[in-house]
């Protein structure tokens, strides 16, 4: 099973479960499996459309999806997906 990190903000909306741990071939699969399992992440991770919200970082192993196929990549039983929202903010002095 792959493993998929959830980073600490995103954790009220996974039961408060750091990572969760999918059957899935493609980044995109294990990401429908994990809103399946945990609604309420959803809203979080995908815009009205269904697209990935852009904020939104995905990597496998350490690797950018960006850099790979997307949500299209492939990932295998011992892979770990972590998803890392863009953090913004706070004041430049």
């Amino acid at each position: 099973m792959t493993q998929i990190r959830v980073p600490t903000p995103l954790r009220p909306y996974t039961e408060g479960e750091g990572q969760v741990k999918i059957e899935a071939n493609t980044v995109g699969e294990a990401l429908e499996e994990l809103t399946a399992k945990f609604p309420s992440i959803g809203p979080h991770l995908f815009n009205d459309d269904g697209e990935l919200r852009p904020y939104v970082n995905l990597f496998v192993n350490d690797k950018d999806v960006r850099t790979l196929e997307g949500v299209q990549t492939a990932i295998h039983d011992s892979d770990t997906l972590m998803i890392l929202p863009s953090i913004a903010g706070g004041i430049f002095a």
